[in-house]
């Protein structure tokens, strides 16, 4: 059983910066994203990294996030994480992990491509 534990959210000013991060247990991953949920929205993709055993990496990001936030790993740790630049009032939402054990050659920001969640860290954003 695969396991997915966010931590890093917070309440911060517009134009300041978080980091998430995500520590995975109990599985092998080779995808993991983040996706965020704001009151009243869907759950939309964020960001998303994936790799395999040669060392190929993939990363795809959200239009909203480009050039702010980054999404990188560490294979020692079996975390990925999240750094949020330049963050705005429209990034407040619940921050939720997720991980896929396949190997993905196009990223995809289906919710339904990922088969194991966290439980979402609040980050809330103010003006």
């Amino acid at each position: 059983q695969g396991q997915l534990v966010e931590s890093g959210g917070g309440l911060v000013q517009a134009g300041g910066s978080l980091r998430l991060s995500c520590a995975a247990s109990g599985r092998t991953f080779r995808t993991t994203g983040w996706f965020r949920q704001a009151p009243g929205k869907e759950r939309e993709f964020v960001a998303a990294i994936t790799w395999n055993d040669s060392i190929i990496s993939y990363r795809d990001y959200a239009d909203p996030v480009k050039g702010r936030f980054t999404i990188s790993r560490d294979n020692a740790k079996n975390t990925v994480y999240l750094q949020m630049t330049s963050l705005k009032p429209e990034d407040t939402a619940v921050y939720y992990c997720a991980a896929d054990v396949r190997f993905q050659t196009k990223i995809s920001g289906i919710r339904t491509d990922y088969n194991y969640w966290g439980q979402g860290t609040q980050v809330t954003v103010s003006s």
